[in-house]
Formats: C-alpha cells, structure tokens, sequence
C-alpha cells in the first residue's frame, strides 16, 4: 500500500529538482534543503514541514520582489536571489537538528517542537524584515544609535520592516497553532521570533558590519537564540 509519506518524499524529491530550476537555490542549496527538509518532517511531521515550506515559500518570494530595486543600493542576494547551502544551514539548520532531537528524544518531542517554530520564526522574520524593509521602510535608522542609516546595511531597521518581520513570525506560530492548538505558545513563538530578528539587526550593527562575522553565521546564532527563547518561556 502507498504511504503517504513516500508522496513526501516524492514531493522533497521534486522541490530539490524544482529550486534549482528556478534558481531558487543552488544545486547545493537544494540538496542541503532537501536534506534539511527531509530531517524536519521525519521528526516534526506534517506541522514541521508546512512551517518549513512556508518559510521557504515566503522567504523566496520576499528575495525576489524588487530585486532591481535591491540591486540599485547593493542589497540584492548574491546569484540573483540563489540561496546557497550555507544559507540553508543558517536559517534551516537550527530547525534540523531540532527535527532529528525528535527522533532521538521523543519524550520532549512537543518541548523540541515549540523550539523549532521558533527557530522558524526568526528565520522568516528576519528575511521578511530585511527583504521588505528595504523596499517599503519610510525611515531607516540604526538599531544601536537609533540614528537615520543607509537602508541595506547591516543593523538598520524601520518600522515597516519590524512589523512584517512580526507579521511572518504570527504565521508561524499560526501553522504551529493549527497543529498543536490555539494556546499561549502562539505568543511565545511571536515573542522568539521579534526578539531572534532583534538580535540579529544587533549582531549585525555590531559585528557583521564590522567584518568580524559573517551573515550565514548571524542567521545560525538568531535562529538558536529564538529556540532557546521558547525552551525558557515554556
């Protein structure tokens, strides 16, 4: 009989091949992707992959919407909006790991499922604030000085960017929600993923601009800070 979850793996299988014939991702991207993917739905189920799926869809899109505009103050992704593996790991990698502690560990299944939307949270948030903030943020400052900045670089924010930012962290904890119930984590993950962009904007201003670390490494760190954030709130 046909299990449903080889049409999962079918449908991994095909979004590898497709990302990289619509250059969503590189070839190595899509493999870490599918990789990524594969780990998030053995061990978060179906809620764990629609909450990977809508980052990646979301993320995506947000990338490439006004990538001319992007490219004119030097903010466009590099290969034209490709996400590398690196990349994948940076953002996805937290919510991996988290999926493969579910095999491991399933007692603290539901404990490594909180922590893995919020790891996904921050994901999303960061890349909706950053792609659209600099498209439709009215006044950019620095998040240290809270002083007017050039929109694109490191540790600058708006207030438009921040509030679709919380936006894309609420439709997280939305598919979350649908999943394990409407209860007071749907605030938490808000919370991780607000507070994991924050931190990102921060190390950004602080150390990335700085060329003491880098973006992929900056992505990694605010993702694992938002899933420590539900571990505490939980």
């Amino acid at each position: 009989m046909f299990s449903a979850h080889y049409l999962i793996y079918l449908l991994l299988a095909a979004g590898v091949y497709l990302s990289i014939r619509a250059h969503k991702l590189t070839v190595a991207g899509a493999l870490t992707g599918g990789v990524v993917g594969l780990l998030v739905f053995e061990g978060g189920g179906y809620a764990g992959l629609a909450m990977l799926a809508l980052f990646f869809i979301a993320g995506s899109a947000a990338t490439k919407l006004g990538v001319h505009n992007k490219e004119t103050i030097g903010a466009a992704e590099e290969r034209d909006g490709s996400r590398t593996a690196g990349q994948v790991l940076a953002n996805g990698g937290v919510a991996a790991l988290l999926g493969l502690a579910c095999l491991l560990i399933p007692n603290y299944a539901p404990l490594f499922m909180l922590m893995m939307a919020g790891s996904l949270a921050s994901a999303l948030a960061d890349t909706l604030s950053s792609e659209l903030g600099m498209l439709y943020g009215r006044r950019t400052f620095n998040v240290l000085t809270l002083k007017p900045d050039q929109r694109g670089q490191n540790g600058v924010i708006s207030l438009e960017g921040t509030l679709i930012g919380i936006a894309g962290a609420a439709l997280i904890a939305a598919v979350y929600s649908l999943a394990y119930g409407w209860n007071i984590n749907f605030i938490w993950i808000i919370i991780a993923g607000f507070a994991g962009n924050l931190m990102d904007s921060v190390l950004g201003a602080l150390l990335e601009r700085k060329g003491l670390i880098g973006n992929n490494l900056v992505n990694f760190l605010n993702t694992l800070a938002a899933a420590l954030i539900c571990w505490l709130l939980h």
